[in-house]
């Protein structure tokens, strides 16, 4: 996992409130264990046509926001099922924020043990974010601050997945950073 303090990008907005995590990744795309190739798949029903050919009015088929890594979601983003290949596929997109007034709480972490960045903001700051599309935005996980048009406001996360996030880490990847103190903890204790 690649280490993470700041995330600076302009929004690609997808205003629609409870996506769960079927139309984020279609249960049809679950077969792989690997999450190369899963960005293709993402929201695979609001992009492609039944005969596979792009659908113009989807913004996420727009080649203008392709490079935009930071995505404002309605309320309530990532409902409904645990699967991990919905952060796999936002990641493989190119996404690497999701930002909403609500995330589901099993997104969310599959999110953080992943890379993936969910940022829950007040309802004044989504209203704007979701009415100005395309708006430059910046994260910065060491102050936990999300900051566009002159505004700065914080927002939640977990401690531990935040060092992770900042130190490039997952959890496996902690432990093993801490073999040596692990071991001589577990040799000092009967």
């Amino acid at each position: 996992m690649e280490a993470t303090i700041r995330i600076q990008s302009k929004t690609i907005v997808l205003p629609q409130t409870d996506i769960d995590t079927d139309q984020i990744i279609p249960a049809r795309f679950l077969t792989t264990t690997t999450k190369e190739g899963l960005g293709d798949q993402l929201f695979a029903d609001w992009r492609y046509e039944k005969n596979g050919a792009l659908k113009p009015d989807c913004i996420l088929n727009d080649p203008s926001v392709r490079q935009n890594s930071i995505l404002v979601a309605g309320h309530n983003f990532g409902c409904g099922s645990s699967r991990e290949h919905a952060p796999w596929a936002l990641l493989d997109y190119g996404i690497r924020v999701v930002i909403s007034t609500e995330i589901a709480d099993i997104f969310r972490a599959n999110s953080l043990k992943n890379g993936l960045v969910p940022v829950i903001v007040d309802a004044d700051s989504h209203a704007w974010l979701l009415a100005h599309p395309g708006a430059d935005v910046a994260i910065d996980l060491e102050s936990t601050t999300l900051s566009f048009d002159d505004r700065q406001v914080e927002f939640p996360i977990d401690r531990f997945a935040r060092y992770c996030l900042i130190h490039g880490t997952d959890q496996l990847g902690f432990l093993l950073d801490n073999n040596d103190a692990i071991t001589a903890y577990e040799q000092r204790t009967p």
